[in-house]
């Protein structure tokens, strides 16, 4: 008896001293360091490597150039090794902004490992940090604030279109709890996100926030759906387990129905279950990429639905071809299409919004768009800004639609 409570002591202690063992491995590195004049310092610590390079946002842009085409992408620079093999770059003053990045050493990406805080885009992870200047610029706004906060809930729903469940992100906005009834924003991610790109890469929830404290925007209900009609959630949080995520969902389920076709369940499960302002003039879609594209779609499928819709850096399926051949500049658009347009433009919605940035690989194909529109005489807002199809543009894209709705 008295040799097994020994070993159970000496089992306890060491399952123990496991989880205790975050606690004496804390790097003693500062990385990345914010300086007073907005200068970031990154440090590793990496005494064999041969080379090291910090990738981020927060660099000039590269330019790759694929048989489809010219991408821009992250932009890259070198640290300099110093003593014990600390590697460090400072960059020039930066921009309020969140910024993300990687390492690059000796060829492989690595995360800095001085930094707690962190982003998954499909399946890659980078670095995250926050530059702010002043109250109300866009690193202020993306920030977590003295300010009444709403709430972030992750709601699963039926789905009989889909024939399953599946998994939404919720923002209720503060004072939800005391009573009263709110518009809603649909708000759609883009290719290889899911449920928790908006609150995460987006800082959906934070722009909100900051947004409705500061009476610059309405006090609304923010849905934010998985758009992978062959997903009922994340990865790792459904039944298919711990797959590898992809850009189009998971590779080899196959939906029953598309994502345009099965949205009416979703606005049915939120008009049913929170207190909304069940109409059109009180309901507003928008999304990025394919959800711009999602969002393109489910609006003209059902014309009395939004009365407010953002295309932001949109893949706009003009065609029966779907989204092949996007960038066509001579793709003409479908007769149904045409048909499905002319009904909800017919039907006045407040404000149908387009964004795009200067060099995403997206503008043409919005340029036919917006030729076609104007053709037609549809009214539409237009805005254009510098960059590509990045999250910095998507993010300053929320903040300025979701001031425009529910006036």
């Amino acid at each position: 008896m008295k040799k097994l409570r020994l070993l159970f002591i000496g089992l306890l202690a060491g399952t123990c001293g496991w989880a205790q063992q975050a606690l004496f491995d804390v790097n003693d590195l500062t990385s990345p360091e914010i300086h007073a004049d907005n200068t970031v310092t990154f440090r590793l610590l990496a005494p064999k490597a041969v080379s090291v390079e910090v990738e981020g946002d927060f660099l000039p842009p590269r330019v790759i150039e694929t048989p489809q085409g010219k991408y821009e992408t992250t932009g890259r620079a070198a640290l300099t090794e110093g003593e014990r093999g600390i590697w460090t770059y400072t960059t020039p003053p930066l921009d309020p902004e969140m910024y993300s990045y990687k390492f690059r050493v000796d060829g492989a990406d690595w995360l800095d490992p001085s930094n707690a805080y962190r982003c998954r885009d499909i399946a890659s992870f980078t670095n995250i940090f926050i530059i702010t200047k002043s109250k109300g610029d866009c690193g202020w706004l993306y920030s977590v604030n003295k300010v009444a906060h709403g709430d972030v809930s992750k709601v699963w729903y039926p789905s009989p279109t889909l024939k399953t469940t599946r998994r939404m992100t919720i923002y209720t906005p503060p004072g939800y709890d005391q009573g009263g009834r709110y518009p809603v924003l649909y708000l759609l991610h883009g290719a290889g996100g899911d449920e928790d790109a908006w609150t995460t890469l987006g800082r959906a929830a934070q722009i909100l926030d900051n947004l409705i404290a500061e009476g610059k925007a309405k006090p609304m209900i923010v849905v934010m759906p998985n758009g992978n009609a062959n997903c009922d959630a994340a990865p790792g949080e459904w039944d298919k387990g711990m797959y590898k995520p992809s850009f189009m969902g998971h590779n080899t389920s196959k939906p029953v129905a598309s994502t345009e076709e099965s949205f009416k369940d979703i606005v049915t499960y939120v008009d049913k279950h929170y207190n909304t302002l069940a109409n059109k003039k009180n309901r507003a879609i928008c999304g990025l990429s394919m959800g711009g594209g999602h969002s393109f779609g489910i609006s003209k499928l059902y014309p009395d639905m939004f009365n407010y819709v953002g295309l932001f850096s949109a893949a706009v399926s003009l065609n029966v071809r779907g989204f092949d051949g996007l960038n066509d500049p001579n793709q003409k658009i479908a007769p149904e299409v045409e048909k499905q347009l002319a009904t909800m433009f017919a039907k006045k919605p407040a404000l149908y919004w387009i964004a795009i940035g200067k060099t995403d690989f997206l503008y043409d194909n919005n340029k036919v768009y917006r030729e076609y529109l104007n053709e037609k005489g549809y009214p539409y807002t237009y805005v254009e800004t510098e960059g590509g199809h990045i999250w910095r543009n998507w993010r300053v894209y929320l903040t300025q639609f979701s001031q425009l709705l529910f006036k």
